[in-house]
């Protein structure tokens, strides 16, 4: 699903224009058949016809990636490779893995490539690809010892009491609905997990946060984060829609920034790698408050 929010410059404009001028790659045969099926949301509201829009407007868009982008012409930035390791820079509006991902498309491009983590598919950011079974086995294993730091920045709607804090909680991942349960007690069928997060910014309501994560559950810190009332900003699943519409946000305010190497255990294979840290220099959503 991709949810888009009018501007004021397409106030008025026709729903099927604006689809075709938001997706130059998206054959408006699909639009009608989306239309057919009410695969269409505006407001909340399913459609089936070409509607005009107004400023403001949400619309959610339940039409593959396939079909929305021209995925064979993506460009996606290598951040660090070597002989064993390469780490991507994922946009959004793509998985990890499965049909038309970043793996399918740059697996053409080497011998080998494994992914050893994953990130949402609306996640933008660093994806770290093993080049080999052997790194990819050992760094499955550091992953699993919490040995490779994963650091997020968040943009939230809300202000934190506490300048810093780690999120005890349980999750459930409801495999049917697509979508994961905070709870703060222990419950059947949840798991524990972990997050810490340090606010960077914090202004008018709007939150920067820089966020570790210490288990890396479904959705783990889109769903604590609403759950503790610091929604993600254009988060379309946990957020807040009210917010993603006054905010204009056509994208998910959550980025995967930085991977530490903080090897603990004996590694005569990678070693190289204890103590690098491989970080993103630029983040689309930092300048949300200003100085």
């Amino acid at each position: 699903m991709k949810s888009l929010c009018v501007e004021p410059k397409d106030d008025g404009k026709k729903l099927i224009t604006f689809l075709s001028s938001s997706f130059p790659s998206l054959n408006i045969n699909y639009i009608y058949k989306a239309l057919r099926k009410k695969d269409i949301k505006i407001n909340n509201n399913r459609i089936n016809t070409n509607v005009s829009l107004s400023s403001g407007d949400i619309i959610d868009i339940y039409i593959s990636d396939e079909y929305l982008y021209n995925l064979k012409n993506l460009q996606i930035p290598i951040i660090y490779e070597d002989d064993n390791i390469v780490v991507f820079n994922k946009p959004a509006n793509l998985e990890v893995v499965g049909n038309n991902s970043l793996t399918s498309m740059m697996k053409n491009d080497y011998t080998f490539l494994e992914p050893c983590h994953r990130i949402d598919r609306n996640t933008i950011g660093l994806v770290l690809f093993a080049k080999n079974q052997s790194s990819l086995d050992v760094l499955l294993g550091k992953f699993e010892k919490s040995e490779i730091e994963k650091h997020y920045i968040a943009c939230c709607y809300g202000n934190p009491n506490k300048k810093q804090d780690t999120i005890y909680s349980f999750l459930f991942k409801d495999n049917k609905k697509s979508i994961v349960y905070i709870s703060d007690i222990p419950k059947k069928g949840y798991v524990p997990t972990k997050t810490s997060y340090s606010i960077l910014k914090s202004k008018d309501k709007i939150s920067l946060l820089d966020i570790t994560l210490h288990t890396g559950k479904t959705h783990q810190i889109r769903a604590n984060l609403a759950h503790i009332g610091l929604p993600i900003i254009g988060d379309g699943k946990y957020g807040s829609y009210a917010v993603n519409k006054m905010f204009k946000a056509n994208y998910q305010m959550l980025c995967s920034y930085s991977l530490k190497f903080n090897f603990e255990t004996d590694s005569t294979y990678l070693n190289y790698l204890n103590g690098l840290t491989i970080s993103l220099k630029s983040i689309p959503f930092l300048d949300m408050i200003k100085n």
